[in-house]
């Protein structure tokens, strides 16, 4: 039997943007909302390694698990501790915020600046949030849309999972969880990347055993988006490979 295609989502969004990537796919998959979006129950303390456990909970042994933005922080996090078959993480970053011993993230004054706005115009903040995620990258218009219109039909997300989701971005350090990974890997990034740049994409590479890099030169944050044909092919090949 194919091993089954778990997809995680990044923050502010559902499982629902996963539709169309779902649909090129021959294989059981799963786009369960990460903790506190949808229908799943919010979780203490809300970081990486708490969402991980919480996801694993109902997610089948030896999956595939596909994590993007926020998703992969939670992607890489349950790699470490359960059983995983291949794990993908796209956009994603072992540190979201930069500090003084890492440049490969957002600076903090912006993060705090979406942190503030949480208490006024939520959605309008949450919409300018998302905006960035194709910034820089061909078919910016088109990803921004695509974000836009997917991003409430699963109902609005709770402020305070937002604002969990903000510290959690800006608290996380993964890179002692990145060599403790065990199963084979792909990182894809979009070199136009400027939520998570494409530096954080070769530093996953270069210290997760058995990852390989795929990088599109066109690319920003959200490349499953932007450019379908070429993810959906990497993604294939990668699955492909580890014979799932």
């Amino acid at each position: 039997m194919s091993a089954p295609l778990v997809f995680l989502h990044g923050w502010g969004l559902h499982g629902g943007i996963w539709s169309e990537t779902v649909a090129a796919f021959d294989r059981p998959a799963l786009t369960p909302d990460l903790p506190g979006y949808g229908a799943m129950p919010m979780v203490a303390p809300y970081d990486a390694h708490r969402l991980a456990d919480a996801l694993a909970a109902d997610m089948p042994k030896d999956a595939i698990v596909i994590g993007w933005s926020m998703g992969g922080m939670a992607a890489l996090a349950l790699a470490t501790k359960h059983p995983v078959k291949a794990l993908v993480l796209i956009g994603a970053s072992p540190v979201f915020m930069n500090r003084a011993d890492w440049d490969a993230g957002m600076a903090p004054d912006v993060l705090a600046g979406f942190a503030a706005d949480l208490s006024g115009d939520y959605k309008a903040m949450l919409l300018r949030f998302l905006s960035l995620q194709a910034r820089g990258g061909e078919a910016a218009r088109e990803v921004i849309g695509r974000l836009r219109d997917t991003v409430f039909t699963r109902g609005e997300p709770d402020p305070a999972t937002l604002a969990a989701g903000l510290d959690l971005l800006g608290d996380v350090d993964l890179r002692a969880d990145a060599a403790r990974i065990t199963c084979p890997s792909l990182i894809i990034h979009g070199e136009r990347d400027t939520l998570c740049p494409v530096a954080a994409g070769r530093w996953l590479a270069d210290s997760i055993p058995s990852a390989r890099l795929a990088t599109h030169p066109h690319a920003a944050h959200a490349p499953f988006l932007s450019h379908p044909k070429w993810f959906n092919e990497q993604l294939k090949e990668f699955i492909d490979a580890v014979g799932a």
